[in-house]
């Protein structure tokens, strides 16, 4: 028995032991006036972690208005609160801010300051999605690559808000109260390296004019586009993911080779109108068609590539590459006929 107590004893001294060293070290990295000083500055209402003296974490607080900000601060959590306007007091110091997150506050266009978040000249990623805006916030940090803005109540994208915006990489409108004339033509003049545009569940009615070039992700779910302009997908040769689930396309609004593009290897048109499935391209991996009007398959016509080519060339040929195929919630009775499955080889998995 006393053996039993003092082994439990010695555990627990060394868990102790092990513990209080590892606090240790936590402070022990940080120099001792450095850390006195880092709390003396931490603003009262928020957390600075010793271990990670560039954050400081204001979430969730009840805060109406934003604290002075010390100058180490890189990362800034104000989401979750009640702030309603964004001047230019709380930065002053800050000047080295690389990420600030505002998500769920109140905030209005009429509540930013003019100035406020432009001359944040080194912000990389704003976030400021679940808020009260009606426009998109300008002018912007020029040295932005994220700006996350869904979930507001934006109809308006003032000219040239965009234009000196040549690092931004992820531009994320969705879920607000955009319109086809809130959308035009040098709308997104000089967003050069854009790679993903997110402007689901909108009011559009057609595809939006002169997407960047070089996007990658293009995120149109939820919106009521009817229909596909000839060679619209021409202007951005480089699209790869394309959501259009849940619109108003037809087989008459699609163009005869309007998604046979060969950069598009994940196309979804969920949720339409399609009798029939759309011609394609032997690059495309991933397909979703699922609850449309689909009433059959013939593996022979929407096949990419004649299946008797296919035949000679084999597995070193230009073989179809999908991988997926999701076909449920349509009309069609299993089982998928077999010439679909001779020109699609590489099919992993089928939904039907």
């Amino acid at each position: 028995m006393i053996l039993k107590v003092y082994t439990c004893l010695l555990l627990l001294f060394l868990v102790n032991s092990m513990w209080t060293r590892t606090v240790r070290q936590v402070y022990d990295d940080l120099d001792p006036d450095h850390w006195s000083h880092y709390t003396s500055e931490c603003p009262r209402e928020c957390f600075c972690p010793p271990s990670f003296p560039n954050a400081l974490y204001c979430d969730n607080k009840g805060l109406k208005e934003i604290p002075a900000i010390p100058a180490r601060i890189w990362y800034l959590y104000l989401q979750n609160n009640l702030i309603e306007t964004l001047s230019e007091k709380p930065f002053v110091n800050a000047t080295h801010l690389r990420w600030i997150n505002l998500n769920k506050n109140k905030i209005t266009n009429s509540g930013i300051e003019s100035g406020a978040l432009s001359k944040l000249k080194r912000l990389l990623y704003l976030f400021l999605e679940d808020n009260e805006l009606e426009e998109v916030p300008a002018p912007l940090p020029v040295g932005l690559e994220q700006l996350r803005l869904a979930r507001n109540k934006i109809s308006r994208i003032p000219e040239g808000v965009f234009s000196s915006l040549e690092n931004l990489t992820l531009l994320d409108l969705h879920q607000n109260s955009l319109l086809d004339s809130a959308l035009q033509s040098d709308t997104f003049q000089g967003l050069n390296n854009l790679m993903q545009l997110n402007i689901a569940k909108n009011s559009l009615k057609k595809m939006p004019l002169s997407i960047p070039a070089n996007t990658l992700q293009l995120f149109l779910d939820n919106n009521s586009i009817e229909v596909i302009p000839e060679n619209y997908f021409s202007a951005i040769p480089k699209v790869t993911f394309l959501r259009l689930n849940y619109n108003k396309l037809s087989d008459d609004g699609i163009p005869p080779n309007g998604f046979n593009v060969s950069s598009i290897l994940d196309l979804q048109l969920s949720h339409n109108q399609l009798t029939k499935i759309p011609p394609i391209n032997a690059h495309l991996e991933h397909l979703h068609l699922d609850h449309n009007k689909i009433k059959s398959v013939n593996g022979t016509q929407i096949c990419p590539v004649s299946i008797a080519l296919e035949e000679d060339y084999g597995y070193y040929g230009n073989i179809p590459r999908l991988r997926y195929l999701r076909l449920d919630g349509n009309e069609i009775q299993p089982p998928i006929p077999l010439d679909v499955m001779i020109c699609f080889r590489l099919l992993q998995a089928v939904v039907i």
